[in-house]
């Protein structure tokens, strides 16, 4: 499909910021031979590339617009990936994803597994009766911490039961956000 969409061209020299926005896009997604030709650079090249995102290392604290990508493609890509998309220890990708409680895709394990089929932790019937109590009023990410689950998990199974959030905690929800949007706009 890459040799379809983009023809074979090979530049050479100093990658701009785009490019390397590109790779970091594109890292994890899919292999080096089909990022070079996106980019029309050598795989060589590319492979350059990503080892030098590995030595760009990064501390303080996460941007929202960080989290929001992070939360986006930390089921799909390896932690190592993650971290040279980044430019964070793996560490931090660790900690983040746990602050988070985000799990990788049960898809995405299979195929670093080469497993036919990734066995699922049934809900018991007491984490069942914790959700359907909780759920309307609480946010998912306590519940998901309080039930050692990931979010998506717990949103899944809220769905799958036809459980909505009360208008109420809906209302505080925006509320959050708005804040969170403001607060951003000051730092």
């Amino acid at each position: 499909m890459a040799e379809k969409l983009f023809p074979k061209r090979t530049k050479t020299g100093p990658w701009t910021a785009r490019e390397a926005e590109d790779l970091k896009k594109y890292l994890g997604a899919t292999t080096p031979e089909v990022i070079a030709r996106i980019l029309g650079r050598s795989v060589d090249e590319v492979d350059a590339q990503i080892l030098e995102l590995g030595r760009i290392q990064r501390d303080g604290s996460w941007t929202r617009e960080e989290v929001a990508e992070f939360k986006r493609i930390y089921g799909t890509r390896t932690d190592d990936d993650l971290s040279r998309i980044f430019g964070r220890t793996v560490t931090d990708i660790h900690t983040l994803a746990n602050e988070h409680a985000l799990a990788k895709d049960k898809a995405f394990v299979r195929k670093l597994r080469g497993e036919a089929a990734t066995k699922m932790p049934r809900w018991s019937n007491d984490e069942l009766e914790f959700l359907k109590r909780e759920y309307p009023t609480q946010p998912n990410l306590e519940i998901a911490r309080k039930l050692d689950r990931s979010v998506k998990s717990v949103v899944s199974k809220a769905h799958n039961l036809g459980l909505k959030k009360s208008p109420d905690r809906l209302r505080e929800m925006g509320r959050e956000n708005v804040s969170l949007r403001y607060q951003d706009e000051e730092d």
